[in-house]
């Protein structure tokens, strides 16, 4: 039983932290802008993604994979998002 609620646990926590970003992913790819959001901190997510990724792998926890592969996509969308609608300017740097 107690691996049964270990699982919902992880289940949980992934729907939960996929979801978390959806409204921001939603805006950004609506409004195509992400002028608002740092690119750092997004440079500082991904990395940190596949960080746990590779650990998830090397413990043999699917739900942490799972959540960090959907967080990456998300995050990476918001990234390519915010690089294609830079200003002209920065562009031709």
């Amino acid at each position: 039983m107690q691996s049964a609620w270990i699982a919902i646990l992880g289940t949980v926590g992934t729907v939960l932290s996929t979801f978390s970003m959806m409204p921001q992913v939603w805006r950004t790819w609506r409004t195509r802008s992400a002028a608002d959001i740092s690119a750092s901190w997004l440079v500082i997510a991904l990395a940190s993604m596949v960080i746990w990724i590779g650990y998830a792998f090397l413990i043999d926890a699917p739900a942490i994979v799972l959540v960090n592969v959907l967080g990456f996509i998300q995050s990476g969308s918001i990234l390519f998002i915010k690089m294609r609608s830079r200003p002209a300017a920065l562009q031709s740097r």
